[in-house]
């Protein structure tokens, strides 16, 4: 309580940062109850134009940030220009998966610890990570989360509108039990991410294996941003690389390559192949505003590259790694 109130005496600024465009729940959820601690809040849609932002975002000063990690990591960016400059009291993550790699960068550009919040349309309050190491706490109070076989049931408490009960959710998470001396709600630990997420191959002999991509989310390289994956054949995918301008291309690739070499080898995926290609920044889907763990496009390097310039590295097949 004595944390909230010094808070509330700095009189919060909110920015939210997302799709907002719409009636979208989260964008609903982050206004509720504004004017009752005396806050104020400006709401910056991801496809408004970066001068749009760096105008609105010098003249308001936000000293909390809410969003997508994909748009506050664009808002860290600016920061580090220096087209913008602010003093952060928060920021909260919600809306996509949060790797280690994102929030180590997003966390030392802020300069403070990154809550995430776990949530979906069927009930944007499931749960609450402040600390990767001890996983993310559930709000059992609000919701009745099972997870039977793998597969997840979501019963929640408070939508009286739309009651869902066992309502299945192709979300992928392990639930442990409350632990002694911390707070009384279930921690979900693992994998939290969607089935759709997955990249599934099949070798030439017709048999198929998965790969999750937020398996390797403890997959931190410094100088290493952002990432993201494209499936382009039943055997072969390439991996989309955001660095720091100063980092060493060549030690990151070296790097992704080994290590990705160790994931495919423990899932017996020795056959597959990828490729390391090099952007300027990883944008968000114009339709959704989120960015997407596994990019659709069919020429993904070549959208994000028109976006900021050519800035694209040659590839180089996992199987020449020596």
């Amino acid at each position: 309580m004595p944390l909230i109130l010094r808070l509330l005496m700095k009189r919060p600024r909110i920015v939210y940062i997302a799709a907002t465009d719409g009636r979208y729940g989260g964008a609903m959820a982050v206004g509720d109850g504004i004017d009752g601690v005396g806050a104020e809040q400006m709401y910056l849609d991801i496809k408004t134009p970066l001068a749009e932002w760096i105008g609105q975002i010098r003249e308001f000063q936000p000293n909390i940030v809410i969003g997508y990690p994909s748009a506050i990591k664009i808002l860290a960016q600016l920061m580090e220009n220096g087209d913008v400059t602010i003093d952060t009291e928060r920021v909260i993550s919600c809306g996509e998966p949060l790797g280690e790699t994102m929030r180590k960068y997003l966390e030392k550009v802020f300069q403070t610890r990154i809550v995430n919040i776990y949530g979906a349309s069927e009930s944007l309050a499931l749960g609450v990570e402040t600390d990767p190491g001890k996983g993310m706490f559930l709000f059992d109070d609000l919701n009745l989360i099972e997870v039977e076989n793998g597969v997840m049931y979501l019963t929640c408490l408070y939508n009286y509108a739309q009651p869902l009960i066992r309502y299945r959710l192709s979300d992928r998470l392990t639930l442990e039990a409350v632990r002694e001396g911390e707070p009384p709600f279930t921690r979900a630990v693992g994998l939290l991410g969607r089935n759709e997420d997955v990249l599934w191959f099949e070798d030439g002999k017709g048999k198929r294996e998965f790969l999750h991509p937020l398996a390797i989310e403890g997959f931190c390289i410094e100088g290493l941003k952002d990432y993201q994956f494209r499936q382009t054949t039943k055997d072969t995918f390439e991996m989309y690389a955001e660095t720091d301008r100063s980092a060493s291309r060549e030690y990151i690739r070296q790097e992704m390559l080994c290590q990705m070499r160790k994931i495919l080898k423990e899932k017996k995926l020795e056959y597959v192949q990828f490729y390391v290609n090099f952007v300027d920044m990883i944008l968000p889907d114009k339709k959704t505003g989120k960015k997407p763990l596994i990019s659709a496009s069919n020429e993904p390097s070549a959208v994000l590259a028109r976006a900021f310039g050519e800035c694209r590295e040659s590839q180089q097949p996992a199987g020449q790694l020596a």
